[in-house]
């Protein structure tokens, strides 16, 4: 007799099947499609990064030891490794990114009021780039150097609650900065970068449109001082200055004032260097907003360590986006719920409690709370009792 929904159904109906569909029609992901729909796809795709599956084969054979359950899984169709592959060469990789981003919309508005380590009142983004290493002769399009293949996974991290608001994937030859060519500059916010990102058109373009930056910069960046502000140095701030560009080529791609902070780090006794175009925020805020973008560092290393996105189930451009906006997806989801059910764990306790307990019954919310006995709940549900009058 059924008794409730798996734990897996109930993870995926905190999805927004309406929008998931609009997706589908929007790319004519189902056009033509008798069997497999791509809501099956997905759930299948989702499965195997909340399962640590390492292959195609591994996910099929698994999901088809479970055929009975398959159903209330909410995949209809039948799971087949070469009906997967298909569906991941064929179908367009889109469909998955306009999904993941509605996903992204949602967990933004959830985790709006949170706190990220620094004293600020508006938006704050960082912004890095990784490498996912391929093999150059399973993947020939997706070239890096002679012999080495790799795509970058260009990114900018919301950080209350270190939501990835912009991934754009392009090949390994592409630059850090492309990511500012492709995003939508939000006026008065604050976007934090590494030396990488220090291109001073793209910097001043930054500006042009009343958002806000503060990027480390180089240690020997030829400036002009042309004003101090006093500095407290029990803070590790050294000085504040206000300065302008100098040389022909740094004076004419970023003509206007800058603020350059120089600041050393009381732990490591590290000197850093930052400019910023931000003269009303402390200095010390500029410090402390610098080192929450290593927050967008351990993304990147979670993502890497516990979900899908370095060995690949398909070959083709469009098989590895779609798995590795899959992947996002599911990351996304995880602290959708995190935030819903008001959950103290950590996103990795999630997932790991998730990969084990996929195919039980145990209501969601008792699973991954820690202070609840889920098994206890469960025995006494079905237990007679017989002291009842």
């Amino acid at each position: 007799m059924y008794e409730g929904k798996l734990v897996f159904s109930q993870l995926m109906d905190h999805l927004p099947q309406h929008t998931f569909r609009r997706c589908v029609e929007r790319f004519g992901g189902d056009r033509s499609v008798k069997s497999f729909s791509c809501q099956d796809q997905f759930r299948c795709m989702a499965f195997a990064q909340l399962t640590y599956r390492d292959s195609l084969r591994d996910a099929v054979t698994c999901l088809n030891a479970q055929q009975a359950k398959l159903y209330h899984m909410g995949v209809r169709g039948l799971v087949r490794r070469s009906t997967l592959a298909d569906a991941n060469e064929r179908r367009d990789w889109r469909l998955y990114a306009a999904f993941a981003s509605a996903l992204i919309v949602t967990a933004r508005r959830l985790y709006a009021g949170d706190r990220f380590g620094a004293d600020l009142a508006g938006a704050a983004y960082a912004l890095d780039t990784t490498t996912i290493d391929l093999c150059l002769s399973l993947f020939p399009w997706a070239r890096f150097q002679h012999a080495k293949g790799a795509v970058k996974l260009h990114t900018m991290l919301d950080l209350r609650g270190d939501i990835p608001v912009v991934v754009h994937i392009d090949d390994g030859k592409s630059y850090d900065t492309d990511i500012l060519d492709v995003m939508i500059p939000e006026p008065g916010a604050i976007y934090v970068m590494d030396r990488g990102f220090l291109d001073l058109v793209r910097l001043h373009q930054l500006g042009a449109v009343g958002a806000f930056f503060v990027v480390r910069a180089k240690t020997k960046q030829r400036v002009r001082r042309l004003a101090s502000r006093p500095d407290d140095r029990t803070s590790g701030v050294i000085c504040d200055q206000t300065v302008v560009m100098t040389g022909r080529q740094s004076n004419r791609r970023y003509p206007a004032r800058l603020r350059r902070i120089r600041y050393r780090d009381p732990q490591s006794g590290k000197t850093l260097f930052f400019l910023t175009n931000n003269f009303d925020i402390p200095p010390r805020t500029v410090a402390d907003l610098y080192r929450c973008r290593w927050r967008i560092e351990l993304f990147f290393k979670w993502i890497k360590q516990h979900l899908r996105i370095r060995s690949f189930f398909g070959n083709s451009e469009n098989a590895v986006k779609t798995q590795i906006w899959i992947a996002v997806a599911v990351y996304v989801l995880i602290a959708i719920v995190k935030k819903r059910l008001a959950l103290d764990a950590s996103l990795y306790t999630i997932l790991q409690m998730l990969s084990v307990t996929a195919f039980e019954k145990t209501p969601l919310n008792q699973l991954l709370d820690p202070g609840s006995n889920p098994n206890q709940t469960r025995q006494s549900s079905n237990q007679l009792n017989l002291f009842n009058d």
